[in-house]
């Protein structure tokens, strides 16, 4: 019989991945308010403001994304399903977001309803990621709220 020691992430990568990972969620949420706005005013401020935070949000998804492959995909680490889930759909959040960087790059009226849509799904997947990754943890630490 094989055992597998148990490794974890190194703890420089766990205080890198805590402290980055949060921030793309809040730009992509941030956008999907400004997109909201736009639609409702038609201001175009809003939707250019839109763009340029997408933009950051994929900038700073970089960084934890890769210390998530990392972590997820390397053989010692045995990462388990809820782990595995978060990756791809963070994988497919940041996808969504590339093609609304796209959507917003044309002109400010034709980025909606496109715009929004592909806002609220990446805000959506990066939510269901979240969720997944706490419940999971709460479970496998035997944590009852109640």
């Amino acid at each position: 019989m094989l055992t597998y020691p148990v490794q974890t992430r190194s703890p420089v990568a766990n205080a890198v991945y805590a402290l980055l990972n949060p921030i793309p969620f809040g730009f992509f949420v941030a956008a999907l308010i400004f997109d909201v706005v736009y639609a409702r005013s038609g201001e175009i401020l809003w939707v250019k403001s839109a763009a340029w935070l997408i933009t950051l949000g994929l900038l700073s998804a970089v960084v934890p994304r890769l210390v998530n492959l990392v972590h997820v995909w390397r053989r010692a680490n045995r990462a388990d399903r809820a782990e595995k889930l978060d990756f791809w759909l963070n994988l497919f959040a940041i996808a969504a977001a590339i093609l609304n960087a796209f959507v917003h790059s044309r002109d400010a009226y034709a980025a909606i309803p496109e715009g929004v849509w592909l806002s609220v799904a990446t805000v959506i997947l990066l939510s269901l990621g979240a969720i997944i990754v706490a419940v999971s943890g709460s479970v496998q630490r035997g944590v009852n709220h109640g």
